[in-house]
């Protein structure tokens, strides 16, 4: 299985150690499906990246399955879809990591590499993968505008780059400017959950991106 990496030296080890309850998720699924991915899922995207999407964690039967964020469940047709709209990847995403689509000018980097179980990581977990998020993004030397996906990775986010919480309320379409000058957007998280309620729509994701593309280099 091939997949793009814009900062491969800053990934755990497949099989990281820190969080306890990830690890034995990780191994009873290694047991069920031994043919998935089942170990941390590494960024994705473009090395040179302006824009970075801050996601929350694998989903079971997509990133975890394939290995590449967001590719191959519901979230990421809306999300890959958008890219493609706006200009910010190449090729045709086919829920494949090996399909060759490429994204330009973006990286997704998640909050929480490993799966979690019901999709809720935990604090302590999320604190301990904040390490690599922090990692990520000081690689990406060109990145000064960021999107995060749901409150969480918008927390990650924020705490990652040197901002406080209670000087950054999560607000779909909220607009954050960290210490170091980086432009923050925040989204509801595209999630099937939030598309079929309703919470968020196909107008309201591309509003979003419309608005980073506002600030790019």
């Amino acid at each position: 299985m091939s997949f793009a990496s814009p900062v491969p030296e800053t990934e755990p080890p497949g099989d990281c150690p820190r969080c306890p309850r990830l690890v034995a998720f990780r191994e009873a699924l290694r047991v069920e499906y031994p043919d998935w991915w089942n170990a941390p899922v590494p960024a994705f995207g473009d090395p040179d990246a302006w824009l970075v999407i801050v996601g929350l964690a694998p989903g079971k039967h997509g990133a975890n399955r394939t290995g590449r964020p967001f590719t191959g469940d519901y979230a990421g047709e809306l999300l890959f879809e958008t890219l493609s709209k706006f200009g910010l990847a190449k090729g045709t995403y086919q829920a494949d990591p090996n399909d060759g689509y490429r994204l330009q000018g973006v990286a997704i980097c998640n909050s929480v590499k490993c799966l979690p179980p019901e999709n809720k990581p935990v604090p302590e977990e999320i604190a301990n993968c904040r390490p690599f998020l922090a990692a990520q993004i000081d690689s990406l030397a060109n990145a000064r505008v960021y999107v995060a996906l749901g409150q969480i990775a918008h927390q990650s986010a924020v705490r990652t780059l040197g901002g406080k919480l209670a000087a950054h309320k999560f607000g779909h379409l909220a607009e954050h400017r960290m210490p170091g000058g980086e432009v923050l957007i925040d989204s509801y998280h595209c999630s099937r959950y939030n598309q079929n309620t309703g919470r968020l729509t196909r107008a309201m994701f591309e509003a979003v991106f419309e608005r980073a593309l506002a600030f790019r280099p």
